[in-house]
């Protein structure tokens, strides 16, 4: 019995353990540098095109909402221009891609199961491996069925540096300073 229980308790830690995990990796994208490849690159990168002239990108994971990712690319740009000694940016181009994914759940399997007759394994949506027999009144395949799309938004732009005070009638000029004190406290920077 105690043998049972031990058992039991390891099975436990290990799904609790599991769940933080998984848990941890569902948060939004920090504003840090660029990490990972392709689909899974995260975070700021920026390159020098000329003197004064820089393509500056934000990439968030599946859980950042499009209005974070081009906030960060804003800042990312204010911040830049002001350690680059430079009082004012200019975005010349901007885009914002959205890339998504679809992912769908395994379909059912065929078998001969319980003491004769036949059964079927499918996976539903949070139960994981299910099992279904004609003597069992669990639905075959209602909404068993799992497909979702995820998104995952990039924003991008080149900008100009200046000095001095932007013209009034320049809409694409933003001074640098003050977009960094407006959209600074909403930034969210990682945990050392």
């Amino acid at each position: 019995m105690i043998k049972h229980l031990k058992g039991r308790g390891t099975i436990l830690a290990a799904i609790a353990s599991g769940a933080l995990l998984v848990s941890g990796c569902a948060t939004e994208t920090t504003y840090r540098p660029a990490t990972g490849k392709g689909f899974y690159r995260t975070g700021y990168s920026d390159r020098q095109i000329e003197t004064d002239r820089w393509l500056v990108t934000f990439a968030g994971n599946t859980v950042t909402d499009r209005d974070t990712v081009e906030r960060y690319l804003l800042y990312r740009a204010a911040e830049l221009t002001v350690q680059n000694g430079y009082d004012y940016f200019v975005m010349v181009d901007r885009s914002t891609d959205r890339q998504a994914q679809t992912y769908s759940t395994p379909g059912p399997s065929f078998g001969m199961g319980g003491w004769w007759g036949p059964s079927w394994r499918y996976y539903g949506r949070g139960f994981g491996w299910r099992a279904w027999d004609p003597w069992w009144g669990d639905p075959f395949w209602g909404d068993n069925v799992d497909v979702r799309t995820v998104d995952r938004y990039e924003a991008s732009a080149e900008i100009l540096m200046r000095k001095g005070t932007p013209a009034r009638d320049e809409v694409r000029a933003f001074n640098a300073r003050d977009v960094i004190d407006k959209i600074g406290p909403s930034v969210v920077m990682p945990k050392p």
